[in-house]
């Protein structure tokens, strides 16, 4: 049956190119509006080893833009929620579910060094500098997602490296906050960004649900623009292997 379910993507891809995928694995960190679209996108496309990263649960206010979020999964890890929507699509895949966060005091538990790939989706500025900054000082290949919130424009994410990316508030506070500490990553890695100027939040957000909620501000997001930079994100992932694959 699995070798059923990936037959458009060898018949796209070629049998080579299968295998490689097959054989990879990826980390994701965060797997809310925009990691949660990256793992099934990745999942659809033939990896088969996946560890997902969040410590949070499943709330009401998820619903409108995480894939694994329902009326039926509220209250449960995001991690498992979303385990077992993946294991539904390949119940041979390998997918670990980690209800932890990432930070500095948690770095060191994650062996990142053993993955092909590594998903940045974390919120946290301090956190998402760690990550990047860990993650390129070893051998895994880094995808990041910049700021998705307050989006409405599809057609405006784009993809760019890190130095390079533009109109977004999250790079430029963490390129600030980077020449601010000495903080620089050993290799150049690729985003995903919007080019498009943040709006303003012209509702009032309810009190979230989760118990492990603690950011300082919250911000309007859409499922249609999170799932693109999401998806993006898994695009990056195997067009890198199929370049790796055609340059043997």
């Amino acid at each position: 049956m699995v070798n059923s379910l990936f037959n458009r993507t060898e018949l796209l891809l070629g049998k080579d190119v299968m295998e490689s995928i097959r054989s990879k694995s990826v980390i994701i960190f965060g797997v809310g509006g925009v990691g949660s679209w990256c793992a099934e996108c990745l999942i659809r496309e033939g990896i088969e080893h996946i560890t997902l990263v969040d410590s949070d649960v499943v709330c009401i206010t998820n619903c409108n833009r995480q894939l694994m979020a329902t009326t039926k999964t509220i209250g449960e890890p995001k991690v498992e929620a979303l385990r077992q929507r993946l294991l539904e699509i390949n119940p041979e895949a390998d997918i670990l579910a980690l209800q932890k966060s990432y930070n500095e005091e948690t770095k060191n538990d994650f062996d990142i060094e053993t993955y092909d790939y590594v998903i940045d989706a974390i919120d946290s500025l301090r956190d998402k500098i760690s990550l990047i900054i860990k993650t390129l000082s070893d051998s895994p290949t880094l995808f990041s997602s910049m700021g998705a919130a307050l989006r409405i424009n599809p057609i405006k994410v784009q993809v760019s490296e890190f130095w390079e990316v533009k109109g977004d508030p999250l790079a430029a506070a963490m390129r600030s906050a980077m020449r601010k500490h000495k903080l620089f990553p050993a290799r150049k890695f690729l985003c995903v960004h919007s080019e498009e100027t943040p709006l303003p939040n012209r509702g009032t957000a309810l009190l979230d649900g989760s118990a492990t909620f603690n950011k300082t501000q919250t911000n309007g997001s859409l499922a249609h623009v999170t799932g693109i930079f999401g998806m993006t994100l898994a695009g990056l992932v195997i067009q890198d292997i199929c370049q790796q694959v055609e340059s043997l």
